[in-house]
Parts: C-alpha cells; sequence; structure tokens
C-alpha cells in the first residue's frame, strides 16, 4: 500500500506563493503518472498538474506559467511550486500516484488565497 503525505497549503494573498510537497512511501513501479490535483467547494476535482515516467509534464491552462511540478526521485518528494497566486486557485489540493490500475491519494491540504 502507498501512502502519499502531503504539506505545504496554508493561507496567502493574491501574487503569493507557496510549494506543496508529497512524500510517497514507495515507488517500485517502472512506470507511473504522479501529480497533484485541486477540488474547490462545489466544484468537481481538477487535474493542477502530471508527470509521466514516458512523456512530458502536463499543466492545466489555468496554471501554466505560474506553477511548477518538480520530483526528488531519490527521495521520493514531488513539489509543486506556486507563484502569482489568484483567488481563483482556492482549493484543497490532492498528490496523486497511478501506476497502472489504481490511483493513491493523500489526504489534501488547503490552500486559501485572500487578502
Amino acid at each position: 500500500q502507498v501512502q502519499l503525505v502531503e504539506s505545504g497549503g496554508g493561507l496567502v494573498q493574491p501574487g503569493g506563493s507557496l510549494r506543496l510537497s508529497c512524500e510517497h512511501s514507495e515507488n517500485n513501479f517502472r512506470f507511473y503518472t504522479m501529480g497533484w490535483y485541486r477540488q474547490a467547494p462545489g466544484k468537481e476535482r481538477e487535474v493542477v498538474a502530471t508527470l509521466d515516467t514516458r512523456g512530458p509534464i502536463y499543466y492545466a491552462d489555468s496554471v501554466k506559467g505560474r506553477f511548477t511540478l518538480s520530483g526528488e526521485r531519490g527521495r521520493r518528494v514531488l513539489y509543486l511550486q506556486m507563484t502569482d497566486l489568484k483567488p481563483e486557485d482556492t482549493a484543497i489540493y490532492y498528490c496523486a500516484f497511478n501506476p497502472p490500475g489504481v490511483v493513491y491519494w493523500g489526504q489534501g491540504t488547503q490552500v486559501t488565497v485572500s487578502s
């Protein structure tokens, strides 16, 4: 069972920055997708950014140029650097790890962008 532990959420003013971290307990898979999703109140969960071991990093149009996904394979940590945050970025952010046939989710971390 893969466990994902997220951290780094919080309250930030518009235009500010935050970095989210997702540490996963193990990775013995050769092929997988890993990334961040978010869910705002009253809305469906949506993809923010993902990386696939066999392809380029994907960013949602709403975050392109502002968010950066990166990882430290040796430490099994995935980061989401968020800059120029906007009120519409307010949501619970979830880390997901998706080897073939299964998806593991973290518990979520709240990001609130407000003045």
